[in-house]
């Protein structure tokens, strides 16, 4: 089964310059968790609303002054609508992300897959097991 089988379309980009209380907002108004964040029509980032949570506001960063490009993710893990979906899987399992950005082999943002997208395919428990275990620094 390939990821776009399972993957949600239509995902678009935030801007990094967006204040995350607008990041907060979106997130808010589409029950979302996550949001690709994009500059010069290309993904840069994610930012979710832990990172707004634990970079942005348990740092003191006034919401409205803070911007995206200060809490988001960097370094974003992908995949390509064409792979099958267990190459997802294992994506997240080894870097313990629960959504990945999908990309088309142009490199420009076609969708988000995430566990729960896996879950109802039947490809859970390796990336469920892997990304639900603590880090280290989460354990302390």
């Amino acid at each position: 089964m390939n990821i776009s089988d399972l993957m949600t379309s239509g995902v678009e980009i935030i801007d990094p310059n967006t204040t995350t209380r607008d990041a907060a907002i979106r997130m808010r108004d589409e029950d979302l968790g996550a949001l690709p964040v994009g500059e010069n029509d290309r993904l840069v980032g994610m930012v979710t609303d832990r990172d707004i949570i634990a970079r942005g506001v348990a740092a003191g960063l006034a919401p409205g002054n803070c911007t995206v490009r200060e809490v988001m993710s960097e370094g974003v893990y992908y995949c390509f609508d064409d792979e099958d979906a267990q190459r997802a899987a294992d994506v997240m399992a080894e870097h313990k992300v629960r959504r990945l950005p999908v990309l088309n082999r142009d490199k420009r943002l076609v969708g988000i897959v995430a566990i729960a997208d896996l879950a109802r395919a039947g490809i859970t428990e390796h990336p469920v097991k892997e990304v639900s275990e603590p880090t280290q620094q989460e354990r302390l």
